[in-house]
């Protein structure tokens, strides 16, 4: 076992680890941040998505030692300081980008890194860029319309599939 610092969310924390450890199993298993999903454990789904030093990763694919001494943001820490929804969080509420949830997490992650790199994408590059998240529910026209909300665009003329 190794002894391993991070920032998560904001916050300064440790655990022990294995060397196989991935960054997901010590986010849900040794940090209890459940809002980190595990679909596959391939890195084909997404829904294990997080930001680590800024950049999208998905966290099946990084082992914990390696992501020691870097920032990590999960799901947990994507609200506003107050606790409410964030604007990607409530975009994906009010335009029903969600069914079951099993990928919201990660597609709210792919969202956060499209938008921080290009404020106002086209409905193309949105679709584009969720192109390594899956859902199973949605059929992703609502998760389009709810990224291009959040980036501030006027969605009322995207018709419905």
């Amino acid at each position: 076992m190794t002894k391993i610092s991070m920032t998560v969310n904001g916050k300064a924390v440790s655990g022990e680890v294995e060397g196989r450890t991935l960054l997901s199993a010590f986010l849900r298993e040794e940090l209890g941040l459940r809002g980190t999903h595990i679909g596959c454990d391939t890195s084909q789904c997404g829904a294990c998505a997080v930001h680590l030093d800024g950049q999208l990763v998905k966290s099946c694919t990084v082992l914990a030692m390696d992501a020691a001494g870097g920032a990590v943001t999960s799901i947990e820490g994507m609200q506003n300081a107050d606790g409410s929804l964030s604007v990607i969080q409530a975009a994906f509420q009010e335009h029903h980008g969600l069914q079951c949830g099993f990928c919201t997490p990660g597609m709210v992650m792919a969202t956060a890194a499209l938008l921080k790199v290009n404020p106002k994408p086209t409905e193309a590059e949105v679709r584009h860029h969720l192109e390594g998240n899956i859902c199973r529910c949605t059929g992703y026209h609502n998760i389009v319309k709810a990224v291009l909300a959040a980036s501030g665009q006027d969605v009322s003329a995207i018709a419905a599939e």
